[in-house]
Formats: structure tokens, sequence, C-alpha cells
């Protein structure tokens, strides 16, 4: 199938590890020119050699969600250098493990401005021209735990299910200009911050890392984690013209993990 999105440019954030980079992967395999971004120069050129040895187009931008105030500096050294953005893919770290009870309200602040207020942030400065030319996807990832919480973790819960209501309310607001808005979802996705979770749960349980993962892994339906190409190559194709009907949705690639319907 053709996606029909080569030549367009997309912004991916946290582009140097994980789901990020799988992401950055399959957009510049469809003939995206990607703006890999992210905290980490190092890794950042990781990404950029991967692409460019797959014979994609793409270039590191040093982008910290922590640092708002820098975001017009790099968003116009990407549009002098390609042009207008007309993917956006939201991805920020996650934070770390905290109780619904006693966890510092600075905390709670300080992980808000970083998952929360620094992605609608960044949208609202690329929404503009995306609008103007009747064109434009704002996909961002989440968790599973905005559908099923996960124990240990309330800061993900909490603050990324706000990002639902966010995307869902502005994609009713764009659709008829030709953005459409998603949300996508993992399940165990073999990436390092999984084996990070699955090694803290092994310590609060007193087991190992392994008998931890076997367990998640009897419980999905499919049997095993999922590969982060498999949640790219779907990010690749919320990003398509074929999925310009797709909008306001949230979407899982979590081998059938997830009980909720």
């Amino acid at each position: 199938m053709d996606l029909q999105i080569q030549q367009r440019v997309a912004l991916v954030c946290g582009a140097g590890s994980g789901l990020g980079q799988a992401i950055a992967l399959s957009l510049a395999q469809e003939g995206v020119r990607v703006a890999v971004t992210g905290r980490n120069p190092d890794k950042l050129a990781e990404t950029v050699a991967l692409i460019q040895q797959q014979g994609g187009t793409a270039q590191a931008w040093r982008l910290d969600l922590a640092e708002p105030q820098l975001f017009d500096q790099v968003l116009n050294a990407i549009r002098q250098h390609w042009g207008d953005i007309d993917i956006l893919m939201n991805n920020s770290g996650g934070p770390p493990p905290a109780s619904a009870q006693g966890t510092d309200a600075a905390l709670w602040q300080q992980q808000f401005t970083l998952m929360v207020g620094s992605l609608i942030e960044l949208t609202d400065k690329l929404l503009p021209a995306m609008r103007q030319r009747r064109w434009g996807r704002v996909i961002t990832s989440t968790s599973s735990g905005v559908i099923t919480p996960i124990a240990g973790l309330a800061l993900s819960n909490a603050l990324r299910m706000s990002l639902l209501g966010w995307s869902k309310t502005l994609a009713s607001e764009v659709a008829s200009e030709g953005v459409t808005v998603n949300i996508m979802v993992p399940g165990r996705i073999a990436t390092d911050r999984v084996s990070q979770l699955d090694a803290i749960k092994a310590r609060r349980e007193n087991s190992s890392a392994e008998v931890v993962a076997e367990k998640s892994r009897q419980s999905i339906p499919v049997g095993r984690y999922g590969q982060p190409h498999e949640y790219g190559a779907t990010a690749a194709f919320l990003a398509s013209q074929q999925a310009s009907y797709i909008t306001g949705s949230v979407i899982r690639v979590d081998g059938g993990m997830i009980d909720a319907i």
C-alpha cells in the first residue's frame, strides 16, 4: 500500500530510542523527511544513521520538552531546512513510579508540564500551518494505563489520561480542515522502558525480571511482547493519506492485552 506521504515533513519527539526511534524509522521508510528530536545528541545521531542506512532522509535537532522556551528556535530551524511540518508525533518519556497518595505536589506539577503542557504547546505552534494547508497529522503516544491503570504508576495513569480528553476535543475542532488527531496506546512493547518497569515490578514482588516478563507474556493473547517496528508501522499508517478518515480515535497496539472494551 502506498501511504502517499512521500516528502512530507515529520517531527518525532523522543526519537533517540524506543518507540520514538521505531516511529521515525517507519516514517522514513515511507519517504517522509524526519526531524529526529530529543535530548541526547548521541542517540539522535544513531537514529539518523539508521534512517540514512535504509535510504531515508533525516536530520537531528535537540528538543527538550522541559525547555518549551526553546521550541520556536528548533521549529524555525526545521522550517528553514525543509519547510512546514506536516506530521507531529508527540512522544514523551515515562515519569518515575509513584503512588496516587502522598506524591509531592511539586512532582505532579513538574510532570504535568513535561508530559502534557509541553506537548499541547508544541502542537499549538504547528497547527496554524497545518490548518492553512488543510493537511496535518497529530499523533500522541500514551500508555495502556489510560485504559486500565497500572499499579504504582499514578503519575503516568493520571497525566496521560488528560491527553485523551485534549486529543479528542482537538480532533473535533480541526477535522473539517484536513487535520487528524489521534492517540496511540502501546501494550507490552519490547523497549528499554518496559524492561525497566519489569525490573521495578520484580523488586516490588521479590521476584526476577525474567519471571515478571514471562507472566506478562502469558497475559497477552498473542503470547509475546510487541516489537517496536510494529508500533512504528501503526504510527506511519495513522500519518498516511489512507488514514484521513480516522480522527479522534484511541488506537491500541497491544496484542490483545487490554481486557477493557
